[in-house]
């Protein structure tokens, strides 16, 4: 039995079709759904056309009230049996409602060293902090913010004249290649250890 991946997502999901690529049959998971909360957001046709089953739930109409919004996701993910989601561009902040449903099974991305620059616009940080190095880190998500264990690290040298794009655009190489490697390991490791309590 393969471990079930969900990918949740908000844009076009680059690193969530690296993600599909990688799950080939010698891979210990596979995916079975691309989640979204844009109806529009093009990595759903990509994963589509792929043969992967898609959905959304549109976060706007639930307001301010995020558990409602975040139950209707969880419904998503159990009707589709995951076993671990990974966040790939998700842009919405989970709260712990939704992340302790799926403790210790759900990593996340994020384009920093981590613990440096949690939050958002990480490469402009880190290039105004005089940094000489930037990079990117996998994780267990937890209920803190761009927290918790860290599968991965890849580290990219800030070069003179670099802006948050252009230093964005060589980090999310690092990204495309640790974030497969990442998951592979884990559900590997995931895989062991279901086998072992059966």
């Amino acid at each position: 039995m393969k471990i079930r991946v969900a990918i949740l997502i908000s844009g076009g999901g680059s690193n969530m079709l690296k993600l599909l690529a990688s799950m080939d049959a010698d891979h210990p998971a596979e995916p079975c759904l691309v989640l979204s909360n844009k109806s529009g957001a093009g990595g759903l046709a990509k994963a589509a056309e792929r043969g992967v089953a898609t959905d959304f739930v549109d976060h706007k109409p639930y307001g301010e009230d995020r558990a409602a919004f975040e139950d209707a996701l969880i419904a998503k993910l159990e009707a589709a049996k995951a076993d671990v989601i990974c966040l790939a561009g998700f842009m919405r902040v989970l709260t712990p409602h939704f992340i302790n449903r799926f403790e210790g099974r759900m990593l996340n991305i994020h384009p920093s060293l981590l613990p440096k620059y949690k939050g958002l616009h990480t490469h402009a940080r880190a290039i105004e902090a005089g940094d000489r190095e930037a990079g990117c880190t996998v994780h267990v998500a937890t209920a803190k913010l761009d927290d918790g264990p860290i599968l991965a690290q890849a580290r990219v040298p800030i070069l003179e004249g670099d802006t948050p794009e252009t230093l964005a655009a060589r980090v999310l190489v690092q990204e495309h290649r640790i974030y497969p490697e990442a998951l592979q390991s884990f559900t590997r490791t995931l895989a062991a250890k279901t086998e072992a309590n059966t």
